[in-house]
């Protein structure tokens, strides 16, 4: 038979063992952890934490963003028909401008590839990649709208910012044919390479033709002044035309990528960081309850 420890003795040894056990807990907690690195090129993990994730999963799903590109195509053709109906001879030819991404065509497996991959903002090179191979699907109601233009005489002049290098217009004019829409043909499409500024094109439509209608999801679809990087300022501008939107300019939603975004970075398609990850943050809770 082994000899057993007296009780007292037992109880000593389970106090050391513990007193041990604190002491190197307290020494571990007491020692500061590195600092992470910053994580500068991708959302941490799986990518759950993906700032794309909500909105690009409401683009891929929700039946209300379809249902918001019927309303403004529905509403595009009351205000067409109302322009027919007070036509006059001896008055310009109407005409629709219309953007041409997220407006009539949408690049819906672009934004699942850059979420796969890991990405949080818009990256130009896997979208200079993707345009070539043509997987744009046409708008809800876009179609519909542009052949109802066409079928009433109203010319349709398509303006997009894009610069795939010199087969740019082709790809762009290509994605209207492959779509079956109106007027694909080197007189209304044009393909800005090296600016976002389309009011010089507006314009120049404009000596010729009245504009019934511009179709856009970017502000800058309408209007230059709208070029702003302060997201006040943007606002404040756009409710001096408010009585504009839903006559002379229908707007569609786009939650992932737009001027709204360089007014809160200060350009369009910020780097990923965790700087700028915070920085949307900011702008997500620029109002919110303090929970009291």
């Amino acid at each position: 038979m082994h000899p057993t420890q007296p009780h007292h003795l037992r109880h000593l040894t389970l106090s050391l063992l513990m007193a041990l056990t604190l002491s190197t807990t307290t020494y571990a907690a007491d020692t500061p952890a590195p600092e992470p690195a910053p994580n500068t090129t991708a959302p941490s993990g799986v990518g759950a934490d993906n700032l794309l994730i909500s909105a690009v999963a409401w683009k891929q799903t929700a039946a209300e963003y379809r249902a918001l590109y019927y309303q403004g195509y529905n509403m595009a053709r009351l205000q067409l028909e109302k322009a027919l109906r007070e036509h006059k001879d001896g008055d310009k030819p109407l005409a629709v401008v219309t953007d041409l991404d997220d407006t009539v065509l949408l690049p819906l497996a672009y934004w699942g590839y850059l979420i796969n991959h890991k990405q949080d903002f818009f990256d130009d090179a896997a979208w200079d990649k993707w345009i070539p191979k043509n997987q744009m699907v046409v708008a809800p109601g876009a179609a519909e709208f542009l052949k109802f233009a066409a079928d009433n005489k109203v010319e349709v002049f398509y303006v997009s910012s894009r610069d795939q290098g010199e087969k740019t217009f082709e790809y762009a004019l290509a994605q209207i044919k492959a779509a079956g829409l109106p007027f694909a043909d080197e007189a209304h499409v044009t393909i800005l390479r090296d600016t976002s500024n389309k009011e010089t094109r507006q314009k120049e439509i404009a000596e010729k033709f009245e504009v019934a209608l511009f179709l856009g999801d970017n502000l800058n679809d309408f209007q230059r002044k709208y070029y702003t990087k302060d997201v006040d300022e943007r606002i404040k501008l756009m409710e001096e035309d408010k009585n504009q939107y839903g006559s002379k300019y229908i707007v569609f939603p786009n939650p992932t990528d737009g001027h709204w975004v360089r007014a809160i970075f200060g350009e369009s398609e910020p780097p990923a960081s965790d700087a700028n990850r915070e920085t949307f943050q900011k702008a997500a809770t620029r109002n919110s309850w303090d929970g009291n």
